[in-house]
């Protein structure tokens, strides 16, 4: 059994009324009327001496490299009330049965024996933790156990308004909430819920409790969010939040994506262009986070570095899962189970020798995903990003200082600007969407009178064999590496027939998943920049500029979109602004199935491009 931790033996001898102390320390009891000043002095001494005379760590908890583990992340569920894009599917994903998972007993059983052993903080963690029906009665009996300094929690925010004044008052000390994005039809898009508002009352909740800092987590993905970099640093600039930007771990669907990742030099650049005068932190020899401040600024940011300045070397932390495994490296696959023990009957001394076990097993650090990551191509950074965008209906067109002032005053929140309507002879509404704010002749919302009749136009050169195909008749990418660098734009359609019942839905903004216009033209967007990932022998291209237009047809039921795509560069966009439309199209499909199947996606077709060898095209 591993001596007790120092911080127990502190609180032991320092509430000790005894005039003589067993670890040997010299000590005076302070006469009645001697001053405070002396009493401080003498408290002093002793918190030195004892430090001096400190126990070791545990072993059982100590790797064979040194490294102590006083860190413990215990996940309560496996279950979440939201469904993001980057973590799991939109119908979730199969759960442990329940009989499988933790019991309370048996998670505050290990939490006793880690914190006997020296782990000073626990972190509860799903899953989504606070929607486990016993949190707070966890967090209270976690309360009682001496030596543990700091219980966390890291959640969505969804509950946290609620719960909060409860959990602070059974002895929650830390909060992490995780937030990607400052734009509520965006967090709708990625987390496939509605919600946004809850977590920004939470957060609001969190900061009047006390909590300082309130830690905001944001997974930073290109072509998502990285455009929201300076928007989440701004808000700590009369908040007391530590808002921490998160490399993206990319392993989707069981593959690893490199390019979806902005490393932290290229954040951490991103922000010195706005704020140069910004100040490294010190930090902790354990810290995971790389903290700045930006002078003035209440509250600070971190980059927690997982992928390319790992933290291996110092890391102190152990994970038990809801399902009771234990865990010594998140990106490690082996797991020992500890319930099976626990279960089987095993006694507190061969839990300690099976628990001694796996982390003296622990590598020095994950190495086969750095390997991938030193081998992989570097992404490119100039791929267009959101606020490039300016998505009407998305992000309002007040100053974002002017959104945050309304964000946090009076608790609330900024709300969506109304949708442009266009009232129609008939009486009813014509919803008109632009992923572009500013009106002009050639951005302006799809109409079949804005849709002019084009006939081809400039040389008309094509192939007589297809330039895919190598000579032998296998399939080739085309090398674009020698043609010159040139201004390419693209413009593709689609039309979605809905039928009425589905068409007055979407038109009245009514269906139960969400805004269906919205989200196709998010999608629209995400495709065009992602079309290289879904077309085998596409170019990655990147793109100064994609509009998606949507336009309600009531004649015909249906919804008119129009992709437009540019870029400079040596390879056409006209498989962009295709896949753009088209990847719309399937997502209005997808928005209004549960309503209508009989809705059909036709006149996929490219309607314009210019630039390159090829000459222009206009259809006619």
């Amino acid at each position: 059994m591993a001596a007790r931790p120092l911080s127990r033996m502190l609180r032991w001898l320092l509430g000790s009324s005894a005039r003589s102390c067993s670890s040997g320390a010299p000590v005076t009891q302070p006469r009645p009327r001697e001053s405070a000043q002396a009493a401080s002095e003498e408290l002093s001494r002793r918190r030195q001496f004892l430090r001096g005379q400190a126990a070791p760590f545990s072993a059982i908890l100590t790797d064979s490299f040194g490294r102590q583990h006083s860190y413990l992340r215990i996940s309560l569920t496996e279950k979440c009330n939201l469904r993001c894009q980057y973590c799991m599917p939109e119908e979730g994903v199969q759960l442990t049965p329940k009989a499988n998972l933790l019991t309370t007993e048996e998670i505050l059983t290990l939490a006793r024996l880690f914190v006997k052993e020296g782990v000073d903080k626990i972190r509860l963690t799903g899953g989504e933790p606070l929607i486990r029906p016993d949190v707070v009665d966890i967090v209270a009996q976690l309360q009682q156990l001496e030596g543990l300094r700091t219980i966390g929690v890291t959640t969505n925010g969804i509950n946290l308004a609620r719960m909060l004044p409860q959990l602070q008052k059974v002895g929650l000390s830390a909060i992490n909430i995780s937030l990607d994005t400052l734009v509520p039809a965006k967090f709708e898009f990625i987390v496939r819920r509605k919600g946004f508002h809850k977590v920004m009352e939470g957060i609001h909740k969190a900061i009047e409790l006390g909590y300082n800092p309130v830690k905001v987590n944001c997974v930073v993905m290109r072509g998502l969010n990285e455009d929201e970099l300076l928007d989440f640093a701004a808000l700590t600039e009369g908040l007391p939040l530590d808002v921490r930007f998160i490399e993206y771990m990319p392993f989707d669907g069981n593959k690893w994506n490199f390019k979806k990742m902005v490393s932290y030099k290229e954040m951490l650049d991103t922000v010195r262009q706005q704020w140069p005068e910004l100040e490294k932190l010190p930090e902790e020899e354990s810290s995971t986070a790389k903290a700045f401040k930006i002078p003035g600024f209440q509250g600070q940011i971190s980059f927690i570095t997982s992928m390319s300045e790992h933290f291996c070397g110092t890391c102190n932390r152990l994970r038990i899962t809801a399902d009771g495994n234990l865990k010594v490296c998140l990106f490690g696959n082996s797991e020992v189970s500890l319930r099976d023990h626990l279960r089987a009957g095993a006694s507190e001394q061969e839990l300690l020798r099976i628990i001694g076990a796996a982390v003296g097993r622990k590598k020095r650090q994950h190495a086969e995903l750095f390997l991938m990551f030193r081998d992989s191509p570097p992404a490119n950074p100039s791929i267009s990003s959101w606020d490039a965008l300016h998505v009407e209906g998305l992000r309002s067109r007040m100053s974002f200082s002017s959104q945050m002032a309304t964000l946090w005053k009076g608790y609330r929140v900024p709300q969506t600007p109304p949708l442009a309507q266009q009232q129609l002879g008939s009486g009813s509404f014509q919803r008109h969407y632009t992923s572009h704010a500013d009106s002009d002749a050639n951005s302006k919302c799809l109409s079949p009178g804005s849709w002019a009749s084009a006939a081809p136009s400039g040389p008309q050169l094509t192939s007589e064999q297809l330039t895919h195909v190598d000579s032998e008749g296998r399939a080739a990418m085309v090398d674009v590496g020698r043609k010159p660098d040139t201004e390419r734009v693209a413009v593709a359609s689609a039309v979605v027939l809905l039928g009425p019942v589905a068409f007055k839905l979407v038109q009245q903004n009514q269906l139960k998943k969400g805004d269906a216009l919205v989200v196709a033209q998010l999608a629209g967007v995400q495709a065009a920049k992602l079309t290289s990932q879904l077309i085998p022998l596409c170019h990655h291209v990147a793109l100064s500029h994609a509009q998606v237009q949507l336009e309600l047809d009531s004649t015909r039921h249906a919804v008119e979109i129009r992709a437009s795509c540019r870029a400079r560069g040596p390879t056409g966009v006209e498989m962009e602004a295709l896949t753009s439309a088209a990847v719309a199209a399937l997502t209005l499909y997808d928005m209004c199935k549960a309503v209508s199947r009989d809705i059909v996606l036709e006149e996929i077709k490219l309607i314009s491009k210019t630039g390159g060898q090829r000459g222009d095209f206009h259809r006619a």
